[in-house]
């Protein structure tokens, strides 16, 4: 099969490489849409240490069953699906209690950190256990269904912040994760979504999606939001989110550019605020699909391009260098 394999840092090529084997609880899928995540492309030049050459990346992906394992009887060839991106064991202590995407041994599809080597999906096809597969409806788009992974992940940290009916909530960075948990908390009762970026061009397509206003960090609220999630993941985006809400409020943090920031301390401890990490998803696929079905949910104006597979070098390099506005390239194998 063909493959767009990363051969080194900084260099993606059309491969050759075999049929991945099944085992017996495993689905062998047929890749018709698979988007590329931003960490795909911080991976790209060995900066996150998490995808280590040669590996086949991708993870935000759908396509149809090609076969099943000896122990999978629910599926069949042909079905329509996507999958879960973080392969969780279902035996550990976290999995018995519902955090899958905090699993003790999990893999993520596309990453290849030392611990394990997961092809991903910029293939023709990918081998991915039943118990992350989904499922999709007739009407949804393969290019629709590549994005289901990153509204999970908004909706995940929507989940995990709490929040009331009616309140009003900040979102701090309005890339890809930034407008679906716009939408998310939405869709989830929030009287107003106040979305906070930098650039012009986001802030517009923001409000188009449901936010209540969109302004640039200086004119960010002070003090006043119930809630607020941090998208971005650097030392003024979580300062600024923090600033945003009123005494006892909440933040959760989804962003994670950099690994380590200065934080207000003061701040959080004498205004009481409490902080919240937000990781991956965790059950939250079958409601992500659902919202995107009917409408909660608008992926199609996030996709800036939809490309064959042979083009997505092409594509790396221009998201690499943050050419133009693009928000999400989804590739066709």
């Amino acid at each position: 099969m063909r493959a767009l394999l990363l051969k080194e840092y900084m260099k993606l090529e059309m491969a050759e490489m075999p049929v991945p084997e099944i085992g017996p609880d495993d689905v062998l899928v047929r890749v018709r849409a698979c988007g590329i995540c931003g960490s795909d492309v911080h991976g790209m030049d060995g900066s996150t240490g998490r995808r280590i050459p040669p590996i086949v990346m991708g993870h935000e992906a759908a396509g149809e069953v090609v076969r099943t394992g000896a122990n999978v009887h629910d599926l069949g060839e042909g079905e329509r699906v996507t999958f879960d991106s973080t392969i969780y064991c279902g035996r550990c202590e976290y999995c018995a209690r519902g955090d899958i995407n905090l699993c003790e041994h999990r893999e993520v599809l596309g990453v290849s950190p030392g611990e394990y080597r997961r092809h991903g999906a910029f293939a023709e096809m990918v081998v991915v256990p039943r118990r992350v597969v989904y499922r999709l409806p007739d009407k949804m788009k393969y290019e629709q269904a590549a994005l289901i992974e990153a509204v999970s992940v908004a909706m995940h940290a929507v989940n995990l912040t709490p929040k009331r009916l009616g309140e009003h909530a900040v979102v701090v960075g309005s890339g890809m994760i930034g407008v679906l948990a716009v939408q998310a908390l939405r869709a989830a009762g929030c009287a107003s979504v106040t979305a906070v970026d930098p650039v012009a061009s986001r802030l517009e397509l923001a409000r188009r999606l449901g936010a209540s206003e969109a302004v640039a960090p200086e004119a960010a609220p002070q003090g006043t939001a119930d809630i607020a999630i941090e998208c971005v993941g650097a030392r003024e985006s979580v300062a600024t989110a923090i600033a945003a809400v009123h005494k006892g409020g909440a933040v959760t943090l989804v962003g994670n550019f950099s690994p380590t920031i200065e934080l207000p301390l003061q701040a959080v401890v004498t205004r009481q605020i409490r902080l919240q990490g937000s990781c991956a998803s965790s059950g939250e696929y079958p409601a992500a699909i659902e919202l995107i079905s009917n409408g909660a949910i608008r992926v199609d104006p996030l996709i800036s391009a939809v490309a064959p597979l042979e083009q997505g070098a092409q594509w790396f390099s221009r998201l690499y260098r943050r050419e133009g506005d693009l928000m999400k390239v989804v590739l066709r194998p």
